[in-house]
């Protein structure tokens, strides 16, 4: 199995799960804090899409799909604290984006030779690992670490566990 393969396969568990965890929510399901202080669904998913499009392009630039104009603003650090429905996106809008992403993540991952896979991570990335697979592969990490805290929204809506 290449390192391409092997990465996209780490990045089927994820998805799953992620979209389970969203399945019954509602748009204001989202905005739910899953403890004071900790950021809702909602951010998260802004965050998470706008972080997987940032990592892909820092290390193929312009690779990516484009997101909407403002998004990574509007998911940035400074906008965490918000509740306001109106300055986040439906749930319908996270998943199409969510999916348009790792599409073109996927897309990316398999033009590649296991030889520029195992080339060193940009500086700036190397948190993720010292490769560039290890970009890859650290999104995988990322939505995983991110959706255990909507298992905690879910069960404070009396939602059941679903995994």
């Amino acid at each position: 199995m290449s390192i391409a393969a092997h990465v996209v396969s780490m990045l089927a568990l994820p998805d799953l799960i992620v979209r389970r965890y969203l399945e019954d929510l509602t748009n204001d399901d989202l905005l739910v804090r899953p403890y004071a202080n900790m950021n809702h669904i909602a951010w998260q998913l802004g965050h998470l899409i706008a972080s997987e499009n940032s990592h892909v392009n820092q290390v193929f630039p312009d690779s990516m799909p484009a997101l909407p104009a403002e998004f990574a603003a509007k998911h940035s650090n400074e906008t965490a604290a918000s509740d306001e429905r109106s300055r986040f996106y439906t749930k319908s809008e996270y998943i199409n984006l969510m999916g348009e992403q790792r599409n073109g993540s996927i897309a990316v991952l398999k033009e590649l030779t296991d030889e520029q896979l195992s080339r060193p991570s940009p500086e700036s990335l190397r948190y993720f690992g010292p490769t560039v697979s290890s970009i890859f592969a650290g999104e995988s990490a990322h939505w995983m670490m991110h959706a255990g805290q909507w298992a905690v929204v879910r069960r404070k809506l009396g939602k059941p566990p679903l995994f």
